[in-house]
This record gives structure tokens, C-alpha cells and sequence, in this order.
């Protein structure tokens, strides 16, 4: 009888989880800048100056320096916006970064090049999400779980700074 109840929990349990989705809902002070350390790796989510999340972030795979133009795999440095989301990511959720300004697409011209974009802020694919190092295009990744409570919280028109 406590077996079968047991087996009974557990199924409730499998069910229950099962449904969990990923979009999450937040109720806490508002996120008023998303600060991003290329260097540390390092992610937070600031109401002012007070830090509310910090999160380790897998950056380009060629991190060092500021993006220049499409392909070079790094990611961009300076102060940009979030500017969208994709709810249907191949990279579980996504908020967009601002990326191209007027000043990265004249660097880019200068060079001959186009400037990029599509910079977000992400989860994993599917072959990556236990895989540790930089292997974006330029994005910022996170874990799964990492971007549901980002997309949930930080919102369009926050401003992200990403320093070196």
C-alpha cells in the first residue's frame, strides 16, 4: 500500500513538473540596468545600485576587444539597450541588445565590412547547454534557467552596459 502511494507522489510529481514553463513571472524591484564583465564573465541585474542577480555568462568566441563587424565573434562593449525579445529562440529564450549604434556601423563601413547584429542575450542550444567556454557569435549566453528569470525581469528599454 505505501508503495503504491509512493509510486502515486511520484507520478503527481513527474506530472506536475512536466508542465512548468518557461516563462516565469517576477514581482520584485524593478531591473534599471543590466551590467555585463566580459572579462569576469560576469553578468548582474542592478535596481540602481543594488545588485538583484548576478549570473555567469559565456560570451563570442573571440571575446577580447569590442565588435567591429559581423563574424568576428566578439561581443560588443558600450552602453546599448534592450530592444526586443524572441519568445521562439532557438537558444530556449532571447532579449535583444541595441547592438548596431551609429558609431559601430561607421566603424564597420570604414573597414569595408557589414557591422552584425543580432546580439542577444540567451539561453543554450541543445549541443552546448552542458559545454563550458565561449562559443557564441557575439551573444551573451547564459543557462536555461538563467534566461527565463532575465527575459522575466529585465524589460525592453533597460539599459546594458558591457564593459571589457
Amino acid at each position: 500500500m505505501k508503495f503504491s502511494r509512493l509510486i502515486l507522489a511520484l507520478g503527481v510529481l513527474l506530472a506536475l513538473g512536466a508542465c512548468s514553463s518557461k516563462f516565469k513571472t517576477y514581482h520584485g524591484p524593478e531591473v534599471t540596468r543590466v551590467v555585463v564583465y566580459k572579462s569576469a564573465r560576469k553578468m548582474h541585474l542592478l535596481h540602481y545600485g543594488e545588485v538583484l542577480e548576478s549570473y555567469d555568462i559565456e560570451l563570442g568566441f573571440a571575446p577580447q576587444g569590442h565588435k567591429r563587424f559581423e563574424g568576428d565573434g566578439r561581443t560588443p562593449e558600450g552602453r546599448y539597450f534592450i530592444d526586443r525579445r524572441n519568445p521562439n529562440s532557438r537558444f530556449h529564450l532571447s532579449v535583444g541588445i541595441s547592438y548596431p549604434n551609429e558609431t559601430d556601423v561607421e566603424v564597420a563601413r570604414s573597414a569595408g565590412r557589414p557591422p552584425g547584429g543580432d546580439i542577444f542575450i540567451h539561453g543554450k542550444p541543445k549541443p552546448f547547454r552542458k559545454r563550458k567556454g565561449d562559443w557564441t557569435a557575439g551573444c551573451i549566453a547564459v543557462s536555461d534557467r538563467d534566461i527565463e528569470w532575465v527575459y522575466a525581469m529585465v524589460e525592453d528599454g533597460t539599459v546594458i552596459d558591457i564593459y571589457p
